[in-house]
């Protein structure tokens, strides 16, 4: 059975008998718990969710503590606001108290998180980024990130493998809607890449490893063209956006089933690359989708990534149940195109968060 915790303080009954009983933490914002538009609330769909499920094989006594937070923001990760957490202020204190709670025994940590900074904040009613709105936003998210990243890799062991990812770029889909769609999406391309490469460097400098999402979902492959139904030949990049994602079927940038498979398979070959505590083969990553299969979903009209429809704040239950409800009510939640304007300033923000994070370690 899947015993998913939502808080530290929850232990199974097997913990108090197996001493073998380790865990597995996952944090982030909505592509970490799962949220799906069709039907309005986080689900079980979740990468964090699929990886476990392989984790488990090879560790046998492995628990999933699931902390992700739909609409979560790094600066709300840090401070709270959008999820109530039981006996911890946010999500990262939710994290730190369950690493000081079963120290030694936390073998995984996963976290993805940082889109939100952006999107919640600096998307004019038109659709467009407020200028002066990215360069500080991006700025402070980078500066929150590594504040998290240092928290976590500070509580864990030499024996705990953390993992965080980078973003697939769900903008692209904007190339099913002619000339003006195909140059935003090509624009969109060089932006999410710098973006990325500076998560990743983050994420390196506090010694994590690195989920490259965006790759597993092709995002600069405008070369390879891949038949899509409904929309013809298009970029590999495109394909996939369509596939994997609801951005082209529902206008919602969150991935669907298929994308979080293919998620949790880009972490799970991550993770297999050193061996982790626990017993068994390594976890196998899921395969890719191959663009264009006939179980993709066709494209509606207007593909452009919108607002998710979810309405209230997603709320881990003390149980472990999912929460009842899961997108802001505004904007949309996830994507990697709005993580595109980290590269602002990206250069500075990094040698600084470098050396504020050897201070601290």
């Amino acid at each position: 059975m899947t015993i998913v915790l939502s808080t530290p303080g929850l232990a199974t009954a097997d913990e108090s008998t197996n001493g073998d009983t380790t865990y597995y933490i996952s944090l982030g914002d909505s592509q970490a718990s799962g949220y799906q538009p069709d039907v309005d609330k986080d689900t079980d769909v979740a990468y964090t969710d699929q990886l476990y499920a392989q984790l488990k094989q090879r560790t046998p006594g492995l628990e999933h503590i699931r902390l992700g937070c739909t609409a979560e923001t790094t600066e709300s990760m840090i401070n709270g606001g959008k999820c109530d957490y039981p006996d911890a202020k946010s999500q990262l204190d939710a994290a730190l108290k369950a690493m000081a709670q079963h120290q030694g025994k936390v073998a995984y940590v996963t976290l993805t998180v940082g889109a939100n900074d952006i999107l919640l904040n600096c998307v004019t009613p038109a659709r467009t980024l407020d200028g002066a709105c990215l360069t500080s936003k991006s700025q402070t998210m980078a500066k929150n990130l590594a504040q998290i990243a240092g928290a976590l890799r500070q509580a864990g062991t030499d024996n705990t493998q953390i993992v965080g990812s980078t973003y697939q770029n769900p903008f692209l889909a904007a190339w099913l809607q002619g000339a003006a769609g195909q140059q935003a999406a090509k624009e969109s391309a060089p932006l999410v890449r710098a973006a990325n490469a500076g998560i990743t460097q983050v994420y390196k400098s506090a010694g994590f490893k690195v989920a490259d999402v965006a790759g597993a979902f092709s995002s600069d492959d405008f070369t390879t063209q891949v038949n899509v139904p409904g929309a013809g030949e298009v970029p590999a990049n495109v394909a996939k956006i369509c596939q994997l994602t609801w951005a082209c079927l529902k206008q919602d940038p969150h991935p669907n089933a298929e994308g979080h498979k293919v998620i949790a398979g880009v972490f799970a070959a991550e993770l297999a690359k050193n061996d982790a505590p626990g017993a068994g083969e390594s976890p196998a990553p899921s395969e890719s989708p191959t663009p264009g299969a006939s179980d993709s979903p066709a494209p509606s009209e207007s593909p452009t990534p919108g607002a998710g429809t979810g309405t209230g704040a997603n709320t881990p239950a003390p149980n472990g149940d999912l929460a009842e409800t899961g997108a802001s009510s505004s904007t949309p939640v996830l994507a990697g195109a709005g993580l595109a304007v980290a590269a602002v300033g990206a250069a500075a923000v990094y040698f600084a968060r470098k050396r504020r994070t050897g201070e601290e370690s």
